[in-house]
């Protein structure tokens, strides 16, 4: 974490941010938050992250009392503030203080500038594991501080050296539990449709394929497919090569995944000037 932050309406040095231990955030696990990268002192994709923020906002009934310019406003002064030229910025919104403790209520807005550690080379070079887990996640389509299950089961994935896990049910698998989730057959990149969050990673890489199909994918054809890769602000696009004891195509990092990870660099560094 750097050492400034903005919470209660300014910007303060982050060991001093706190939050009231009977916030909805902590006695109910409820709220929302964001995340985004930036590249030489400029948020990557910011109008896209705020758009999220400021959905998932209105549809988990928590009032944000800043616009989207005061928002701008507050990241380019932590921006200046921790001389962010590379980094992520991590935006919180809890669920408040509820007179009942359950419904939801005026909350508080953090937002963390971070220092971001990308996955090891070793892992885009060699691919990595998923777990598949019988799972939806609740609102999926909105990106809440909820993340229990996937926190209390992340140390089975240690154990059994797996990145991560890939949700799936009655047979559909839907997203991993931080990142989107794709295959690749027959030179088409295919990734499921519903019961996800809509990535702003995974909405940028659908512009630079070429042959794409958005719909519901069957953790049969998953497990069949010849190239599999997850993506992430975090990890950008990293390749899956194992599926629980099931090797993915040749086990290798596929030629199509890495061709639209050096595509999105391209694209990163466009965006980032």
């Amino acid at each position: 974490m750097k050492p400034f932050c903005f919470a209660d309406g300014e910007i303060i040095e982050s060991k001093n941010a706190t939050i009231h231990p009977m916030d909805l955030g902590l006695i109910r696990g409820y709220g929302i938050f964001d995340f985004f990268r930036s590249v030489n002192y400029k948020p990557l994709f910011l109008d896209h992250y705020l758009d999220r923020f400021i959905t998932s906002a209105e549809k988990t009934y928590l009032p944000l009392p800043y616009t989207r310019s005061e928002l701008k406003q507050i990241i380019q002064e932590l921006t200046d503030k921790n001389d962010m030229e590379q980094g992520g910025f991590r935006l919180v919104l809890s669920g408040g203080l509820s007179e009942n403790h359950f419904s939801p209520a005026n909350g508080k807005l953090f937002i963390f500038p971070e220092t971001l550690l990308f996955p090891s080379e070793e892992k885009y070079n060699n691919g990595i594991k998923l777990l598949s887990l019988e799972y939806v996640r609740p609102i999926a389509e909105i990106k809440t501080t909820n993340y229990a299950l996937s926190v209390w089961d992340s140390l089975r994935w240690k154990k059994e050296g797996a990145e991560d896990v890939l949700y799936h049910q009655e047979g559909l698998v839907s997203e991993s539990s931080r990142s989107n989730f794709f295959i690749v057959k027959n030179g088409t990149v295919i990734t499921p449709d519903k019961n996800i969050l809509m990535g702003i990673t995974r909405k940028h890489v659908l512009t630079l394929v070429d042959q794409v199909e958005i719909r519901p994918v069957s953790l049969e054809e998953t497990l069949n497919a010849d190239e599999a890769f997850i993506t992430s602000t975090t990890k950008i696009l990293l390749p899956v090569t194992q599926i629980d004891h099931h090797k993915i195509g040749s086990g290798k990092p596929g030629p199509i995944s890495m061709d639209i990870l050096k595509k999105f660099k391209v694209l990163e560094k466009e965006n980032s000037l």
